[in-house]
């Protein structure tokens, strides 16, 4: 690197206090030795090295000053070879040009003085021209006269009588990594980059693993949108980044209102409801117990454990295509379109896959008896009632509280309400409009009053959860029997 070239040059350029030993020359070290540094850390050895030659070049100076105080000639005089005040001053060393480094410098054009080889500096430089003061000697403690020629601006640092030299910028990250993987391998593996091709293959190997991996970690950072559903202001439109326009701040609202009074009237009387937060204020606020509901979220990180669960904008995104695809299959009923949309799904206790299953099974069965009390002459129905019968739509408790019925009463189906908006298919009608067929006896007679006494004397799950009289657009009164949601499996099969 060129920080660990300018610091071995300057220690090839000092000078020796050893005598005539030479200095170590760093530059026959090995490859292993080398030491990375940074351009902070270079700059502060450099300076340190700076103020060190120049504390040196004021004691010297010193030294002299005094030196030639004591002399007979006194400070002018120049008969002993000491400079006086009117000599030229010793030229200043010569800085190395931007850019370069120590090393490139090139040597002193001094000419050769008559000093000896063994007063030369040990690296090659020529010494200093200024004359030791008399007495002094570099054995005797005097100024080193290699130290003047060897002493010069620290490399990096400001330049005299210029304007400082710019830093050079870092290495490339991609070089400084490549330059750590060759080290590390010569120092553990004792290998000369690049000796070995096997060596090499393996390094190329590992330095793009390397690049591959920040560059993958890179661009998921980047291209990672936000969490749905905890941007600011609370949860957002899927597939938007930006905030709810008021219109659809209203269409979620009636959608969330809608669904709240559905549930309300639809759902059994110990069926357990998951929602999010706000959800389940406004159901509370609707009448459903807070013991029957179940706040997602929390604690309550799955709707696992309840019956139904309330499709919103924030459970959409808290789920995903989990919410469907693992938890909740099918939909009861639906409220509202796109992000506005509000559902009631089934939840399915031993995963969709299951549930989806024993629905078709079940589904089946209802086909079977429905058709089975067609031929009961007992049982008369008109003929969207015999429709739905014949194509299993209605729901097996009801199926059940027909046969009963028709075991003592005769019993008119009149009809079926309509279906919830948007239910799932396989959803049953969970509701029926009867009637008495003929007066009966006077033992048994056949009422609406004796088939509601009759129906709310049966035990759960065959118990109607509501049972009122109504009046239909035709102006016929009739007995509405309704069985909440949602409707179990395996009723029939299990008779």
């Amino acid at each position: 690197m060129p920080g660990n070239s300018g610091l071995r040059a300057q220690s090839d350029g000092l000078p020796s206090r050893t005598g005539g030993r030479a200095a170590r020359d760093f530059r026959a070290d090995s490859a292993q030795d080398a030491v990375i540094l940074s351009v902070q850390d270079l700059a502060a050895a450099q300076e340190a090295v700076d103020l060190a030659r120049r504390d040196r070049e004021d004691e010297r100076r010193t030294g002299e000053a005094a030196d030639a105080g004591d002399s007979p000639g006194g400070p002018g005089s120049a008969g002993r070879g000491t400079p006086g005040a009117g000599a030229p001053p010793a030229p200043p060393p010569v800085s190395p040009p931007p850019g370069s480094t120590p090393a490139e410098t090139p040597p002193s054009e001094t000419p050769p003085s008559d000093t000896s080889p063994s007063e030369s500096s040990p690296s090659g430089n020529p010494p200093s021209e200024t004359p030791a003061a008399p007495g002094k000697s570099p054995a005797a403690g005097g100024a080193d006269p290699g130290a003047t020629a060897a002493r010069g601006p620290a490399p990096g640092g400001p330049r005299t009588g210029g304007p400082p030299r710019q830093p050079s910028p870092p290495p490339p990250w991609g070089t400084v990594l490549l330059t750590t993987v060759r080290l590390w391998a010569q120092r553990r593996q004792h290998l000369r980059w690049p000796a070995q091709a096997r060596f090499r293959v393996l390094t190329v190997l590992i330095l793009a693993a390397v690049l591959f991996g920040a560059g993958a970690i890179s661009i998921a950072l980047i291209r990672s949108p936000a969490s749905a559903g905890h941007t600011r202001g609370g949860p957002q439109p899927a597939g938007t980044g930006r905030a709810p326009t008021p219109a659809a701040i209203r269409a979620a609202t009636a959608a969330r209102t809608a669904a709240a009074r559905w549930i309300s009237g639809q759902i059994a009387a110990d069926a357990i409801v998951s929602c999010d937060p706000q959800m389940c204020a406004l159901l509370e606020a609707g009448g459903i117990p807070a013991a029957r509901l179940l706040t997602l979220g929390g604690s309550n990180p799955d709707p696992l454990g309840s019956d139904l669960i309330v499709s919103t904008a924030a459970v959409r995104g808290q789920f995903g295509a989990r919410l469907s695809g693992v938890y909740a299959p099918v939909v009861l009923a639906s409220f509202g379109t796109g992000s506005a949309q509000t559902a009631v799904r089934v939840v399915a206790p031993d995963g969709a896959a299951a549930y989806l299953r024993s629905l078709r099974t079940e589904v089946a069965a209802r086909t079977s008896a429905g058709r089975q009390l067609l031929h009961n002459p007992r049982l008369h129905s008109s003929t969207r009632a015999r429709q739905a019968l014949a194509a299993g739509q209605v729901d097996s408790r009801l199926l059940t509280a027909f046969a009963a019925l028709a075991t003592i009463h005769r019993v008119d189906v009149v009809g079926f309400p309509a279906a919830a908006v948007a239910a799932s298919p396989g959803m049953p009608l969970r509701a029926a409009d009867i009637a008495p067929a003929g007066p009966g006896t006077r033992r048994q007679p056949n009422s609406m009053a004796s088939l509601a006494s009759f129906l709310r004397a049966q035990l759960a799950p065959y118990r109607p959860a509501g049972i009122t009289v109504i009046r239909r657009a035709s102006g016929r009164p009739v007995l509405r029997v309704e069985y909440g949601a949602p409707s179990p499996l395996g009723l029939l099969g299990k008779g």
